[in-house]
Parts: C-alpha cells; structure tokens; sequence
C-alpha cells in the first residue's frame, strides 16, 4: 500500500463516517493516470495563474525523485463540525510515522500537495486579478481547519471553477446574505511544517 486512508478515528463506529483522509505518493506514483492528471491540473492552474516560471519549478518539484510529492485528500462530509478533523490527521500522521519507519513510500514525502476548496466575494472579482497574491483574510475555506496549511505553504494560489461547477452550485454560494465565487486553492507544504500544524489544529479543534 502506497496510501493511507482512516475514517474520523477508533473511537467512533465503523457504521458512523463523518468524513475521510488519505494521502497518495505522486512521485511513486509517476505515470498512472490519475497521478498524471492531477498533475496536468495543477501545473496548467499554476502556469495561468502564476506564469509559465512558476509552473516549470513546481514541474521540476514534481519529477524530482529525491524529494517525494504526497497528494493529501481530506473530507468531511456538510454540517460536520472542523473538529473531526482533529483525530483523522492524527491518525494519518500515526500511520505515515510508521509507514516511515517501515520504508514504505508513502512515509518518505518531503512536500504535501493539497487542493481546498475556498471562496471569494463575488462583488471582488476582477478578472484580470492574479490569485496567487490572494490574501488569506480575502479566501474563505470550506473546510476551515486547512487555512493552517495554508499558512505554512510555500507555494499557494488560486483559480476560479465557477464556470466549472453545477449548474445548482455555480455562482449560488452565498455567506450572510453575500454571494460568493467558488475557487481553488493549490497549496504546497513542506514535510517539516507539519509537526507545526498538527500543533495548530490541536490547539484550535480540541474538544
């Protein structure tokens, strides 16, 4: 196994899934179909909105086998409060700790790649606007917990998937009565920051 997945943690019942984690080795990974889409993704996102420089560095990032890229999934399902999000990180982070131990691949990533799903103010958008300068306080996250990720990000930016999106979903997103644009935000995190934002989600999710 190349990945790790665990529902929201031991003590809750096999039958009660509030939502799910697991990380997937790109670098290992390299040449199956999905892993090259989720690149393909990526980099075409980043080269639109951060400029063909940047996308040929996070390319270089991608196909270097000495510093393995993990895609980190996580969901948790609507109304399911962010603090379920606690045990399932700790969770995963246990069994990357032994998967590290046992040389599996999935314990050697040096970067995680995570894709959130966040929002803008509509009434902000400008199409000319470059998202990769988008600041923190302007994005809204769908799952709050993962704006502690973004803050350790090396590499961060964002782009629209309004046009993209459900035809009962698209444009609709509203908070307190403002409609919102719904985006994605691509973050890279380094592999030592992680002992960081385990802190932080600790010290904010704690029941």
């Amino acid at each position: 196994q190349t990945d790790v997945s665990e529902d929201s943690g031991d003590d809750v019942d096999e039958d009660e899934i509030f939502g799910f984690i697991s990380l997937l080795n790109l670098t290992e990974r390299k040449g199956t179909p999905c892993v090259e889409q989720i690149k393909e993704l990526v980099l075409s996102s980043c080269e639109k909105t951060c400029g063909k420089s940047s996308a040929e560095q996070l390319d270089a990032l991608f196909n270097d086998p000495s510093k393995p890229v993990g895609f980190l999934l996580s969901e948790r399902f609507i109304n399911v409060p962010p603090q379920i999000a606690l045990p399932m990180h700790q969770q995963l982070q246990k069994e990357l700790a032994e998967a590290h131990r046992t040389n599996k691949p999935c314990g050697q990533c040096s970067f995680y790649l995570l894709i959130s799903k966040t929002f803008v103010e509509a009434g902000r958008n400008n199409p000319k606007r470059k998202w990769s300068h988008q600041e923190k306080d302007e994005l809204m996250f769908a799952n709050a917990e993962e704006e502690f990720f973004y803050e350790k990000a090396i590499v961060k930016f964002s782009f629209s998937v309004q046009e993209e999106s459900d035809t009962c979903l698209g444009g609709r997103w509203s908070f307190d009565d403002v409609p919102m644009k719904p985006l994605r935000t691509v973050m890279l995190i380094p592999g030592d920051q992680m002992d960081e934002i385990m802190g932080e989600l600790k010290k904010h999710l704690s029941l």
